[in-house]
Order: structure tokens, then C-alpha cells, then sequence
């Protein structure tokens, strides 16, 4: 507690000199476009809202308020419910060890906790845009929530047809990883339904179809035969086991079914196929054709981060990280079923920043999901997918006029239905007079959004304190906020993310 005071005065003492970097157009992480796009392209909102001018097609010049900004002020990305660097991140920290920044992805550190927006009654999405301002200057953050509807009861999605592809190299023998597994998918054979069915594959340097699309019912028996009997043996021939996974699953295809592959693996190639999209091409046929996605699962103390993601997002699906027993049930018997059933392909979001009011923004994280704004309306440009239950969260750094009155922000999310493919939008507008006067006078939710997104920018930083975020504490005063939402919330996850960030400050 003492450190923390001195840090903080220390902290105090010089935040009046700092000059804040990487929140420009200049920064490379900065969503902020450039000016080279056609004068014609009229970004979100949807031409049917009546901000797009009248009946004949000309642009109104009416009201620069009721016209989407230039193209230069356009933020736009594929959906992205990922969470495996945020569980990656912790794995290190227990262990003495400072995450690789490269690993570290904002996003999925904020995407890790739950949010409080309201859910829509259908499937799509429904759009939350709030902000508060920070004690920097002008700068806010802009929270923008996008929600599905909440998942089902297990007895009203539909029937999965799971295809689980299973690393059994010599790297997945250590405690922790191969075991880990076979133990928690004995616990998910138990919880499936009886019209369910499951595949297995298994690869090292070669891939094994173990067990072939199986009805569930009856068969729990022969499924637990098969998980039980998987060895650790010798190098990893991921791509192999890839492709070995999507063409069992698509032997087993299932009509009507939600058809899956579930990739279980250190991630750690080092046999055959290495690269993602390599091992993508070839099996992109049944990724397209008929609509199986990826679900990756990270294990390991040593993991092949950026290839599971790489896989994950060109996949169509999302990964997550397991470094316990714990983690694991919860992945494989609550996230997993509810992740099995879609609501929403290739979901985009955008938002129109009102170049009247904002003279500087930024998005934190979402780094390798950018889409050129022209491309958001393009339904042949990949998005994400989502499923019930999940939220997804973007949070801008953003810097308003000094005289900033009205009209702030519109972010539109654009989706395709998985069934029909027939293309949805909903938005939502933001207002200077609604943000909040602080930061910490929001709502906890919104609290535990900045302090996982600040958390996430110092470890990227690795621990450089004057290059952060507007507004941004010291690890010492993070770890206060987190310990303090923690008691609020009573969420155990908001408490364990303030262990995290006590460890990092331990290091840094």
C-alpha cells in the first residue's frame, strides 16, 4: 500500500508535463483512416435512416449533424469475442513471468469480463455507446457494447455436431495440457444432449480419425473409450490435424445440426504445415461451403498464441485459453454448448465519428481485425461470428473539441443471419452532454472495462508509464480500482484480474 501511495505521488508530481503519443492519426495502432477514399462513399448509418438526404439520392445541406463524417473519421472491424490472450496473460503472471506484449491483445482483456447491457429479444445485436470523460485534457473513453440475445437452455438450441481435433504430441505430455482435456471432455460427454454427436481426431506427426460422427445417445460409453485412450506420442503436425479434423466433420455433416470443429492444442507446430493460412486454403472449401467453424482451446504454459488466433479468425470462430481444472469445465460444459449455436456471421462494426466534435480518436486493440471502411456494406468481406450470450465490447480513446456540443459518435454493427445470410444492421449515437464527468463515477461495469483495457496497454508497454493512455493509472492505483469493483461486484473474475495486475506491478 505504501509503494502504491509513493508511485501515485510520484505519478501526480510529473502529469502535468507529459505529452501524450499514440493517440494520433500518426500512431500505428490509430483506427484513424487516411483521406484517400472516393468523396461518394456514404459510411453507416444505413441509407434508409434518412441521414443520407432526400427521396432523389442528392445529400441534404441541411445539417452537417444529420450527415455521416468524412470517410477520415471512420472506425471500422470484425466482431471479436476472443479471450485466450486475457488467460494466457494470467498463466504468465502466476508464474513469475511477464507476458510476451505481442501476445498481449486489448480486446480480449476487456471481452473477458461480463457486461450489463441489455440484450436483444431476437437474434442480431443490440448497440450500448457510452463514455466518461478522463482527467487528461479532452480526452474520453467511448464504450461501445454490442450484445446478443441470452443463451438458451440446453434443451432449445439445436443439435451440435462437434468434431474435437486433439493435439497428442510430445509437448501436450506435461501436466496440465493432454490431461486436462481428456478430463474436461469426459465432463462435457456427460453434459451433451442425446441428439448430439461427436467425432474425434487426434494428430502428432501424423492425424488419426479416433472416432467417427457419433450419435451421443447410447454411445456416452464408447465416447469416453475413445477420450480415455489418447497417448502423448511425438511432434506436432497441426496442419494435419486440421485438415484430417474438417473432413471428418464434413463426412459427418449434419443438416439442420451446428456443425463445429473444436481444436484442442499447445498450438506449437513444428511438423508439416506451419502457417495458418496454408492450412486454411486447405480446407477452406468445407469452412465456406458448408459453414463448419472453429472453436480453438489454448493449453500450455508454452503456447503457440498467434497461430491458434490466426486459425481462429480466418476459421469463422474464436479461441479461448485453459490453464486449470476449473477454467476448463467452465469452457467445455458451459461456454462450449453455448457457444455451439450461432446468432450472427460475419458481423461488422463501424463508427462514424462526428468530425465536428471529435478531433482525435483511437481504438484500443482489434489490431488484426480492421476492415476498410468502404468494405463494411461488402457482405463478402469476412466479419466474426457470434453465438447467444456473448457481448462484445470496443473501447476508444478520444479526443473532443474544445467546444464539443451534440453530436458525438453513431456505431452501427452489420451482420448476416446464419441461416438466410440475409444482411441486418441496428445503431446507436453518442452525445457529448452524456458522457460522464469522470471515469470512476460510471457504472462498475464500465470501471472494470478501463481498468482490463489500461492493464492490457502497460503490458504492451512493458511497464513504460509515460506512454499510455489518456488518462491512464499506475499499476499500483489499477490494482486498487480492480480490488475495490471486485467488492462491488462480488465477481470473483474482477478479483483475480486485480491479483493479475498486483503481480505485473510486483515485476515491472
Amino acid at each position: 500500500m505504501e509503494r502504491r501511495r509513493w508511485r501515485r505521488a510520484v505519478l501526480a508530481l510529473t502529469a502535468a508535463g507529459l505529452l501524450l503519443t499514440g493517440c494520433g492519426a500518426s500512431d500505428d495502432n490509430s483506427a484513424q483512416e487516411t483521406t484517400d477514399k472516393s468523396d461518394g462513399y456514404h459510411p453507416a448509418p444505413a441509407p434508409d435512416s434518412g441521414q443520407y438526404g432526400d427521396e432523389s439520392g442528392e445529400r441534404s445541406d441541411d445539417s452537417s449533424r444529420e450527415v455521416a463524417p468524412a470517410p477520415d473519421h471512420l472506425s471500422t472491424f470484425a466482431l471479436d469475442v476472443d479471450t485466450a490472450s486475457y488467460g494466457y496473460a494470467r498463466r504468465t503472471l502466476s508464474e513469475g513471468r511477464l507476458p510476451d506484449p505481442w501476445t498481449v491483445r486489448p480486446e480480449e482483456f476487456v471481452n473477458s469480463f461480463r457486461q450489463d447491457y441489455d440484450r436483444p429479444d431476437g437474434d442480431g445485436f443490440s448497440v450500448t455507446v457510452d463514455g466518461a470523460r478522463t482527467d487528461h485534457e479532452d480526452w474520453s473513453l467511448v464504450r461501445v457494447g454490442l450484445a446478443t440475445r441470452a443463451a438458451e437452455d440446453e434443451g432449445e438450441r439445436p443439435p451440435a455436431a462437434l468434431t474435437f481435433v486433439i493435439d497428442i504430441s510430445g509437448s501436450m505430455s506435461e501436466e496440465g495440457r493432454l490431461d486436462l482435456a481428456q478430463d474436461s471432455l469426459g465432463v462435457m460427454t456427460d453434459r451433451l444432449r442425446e441428439d448430439d454427436s461427436v467425432a474425434i481426431v487426434t494428430f502428432s506427426d501424423e492425424a488419426e480419425t479416433v472416432l467417427p460422427m457419433t450419435r451421443v445417445g447410447g454411445n456416452r460409453d464408447e465416447i469416453h473409450d475413445a477420450i480415455d485412450s489418447m497417448e502423448p506420442t511425438y511432434s506436432t503436425n497441426l496442419g494435419a490435424g486440421v485438415e484430417r479434423g474438417y473432413a471428418t466433420a464434413t463426412d459427418g455433416l449434419r443438416e439442420g445440426a451446428t456443425n463445429r470443429v473444436v481444436l484442442i492444442s499447445d498450438a506449437l507446430a513444428n511438423t508439416g504445415d506451419t502457417d495458418a493460412d496454408t492450412i486454411l486454403e486447405r480446407i477452406e472449401g468445407a469452412r465456406k461451403e458448408y459453414g463448419i467453424t472453429l472453436f480453438g482451446v489454448g493449453v500450455g504454459s508454452e503456447y503457440g498464441d498467434a497461430l491458434m488466433e490466426r486459425l481462429a479468425d480466418k476459421g469463422d470462430g474464436h479461441t479461448v485459453y485453459v490453464s486449470g481444472e476449473a477454467e476448463a469445465h467452465k469452457v467445455f460444459s458451459e461456454e462450449l454448448p453455448r457457444n455451439i449455436d450461432l446468432t450472427a456471421r460475419d458481423a461488422k462494426a463501424q463508427v462514424a465519428f462526428d468530425p465536428e466534435n471529435v478531433e482525435e480518436f483511437r481504438l484500443i486493440g482489434y489490431d488484426n481485425r480492421q476492415v476498410d471502411d468502404e468494405d463494411f456494406r461488402d457482405d463478402s468481406v469476412d466479419g466474426g461470428e457470434t453465438g447467444p450470450g456473448h457481448t462484445v465490447t470496443a473501447l476508444y480513446a478520444v479526443r473532443t473539441a474544445p467546444d464539443a456540443r451534440g453530436h458525438l459518435a453513431t456505431a452501427t454493427v452489420r451482420w448476416l443471419d446464419p441461416k438466410s445470410r440475409a444482411p441486418h444492421e441496428e445503431s446507436e449515437q453518442l452525445e457529448s452532454g452524456t458522457l460522464a464527468d469522470t471515469l470512476w463515477s460510471t457504472n462498475p461495469r464500465f470501471q472494470v472495462t478501463a481498468v482490463a483495457a489500461y492493464f492490457a496497454d502497460a503490458l504492451r508497454r512493458g511497464g513504460d508509464e509515460w506512454a499510455s493512455l489518456p488518462g491512464a493509472p499506475g499499476l499500483d492505483e489499477l490494482g486498487e480500482r480492480a480490488d475495490e469493483l471486485a467488492e462491488r461486484t462480488e465477481d470473483d473474475e474482477v478479483r483475480e484480474l486485480g491479483e493479475a495486475i498486483d503481480r505485473a506491478d510486483r515485476m515491472m
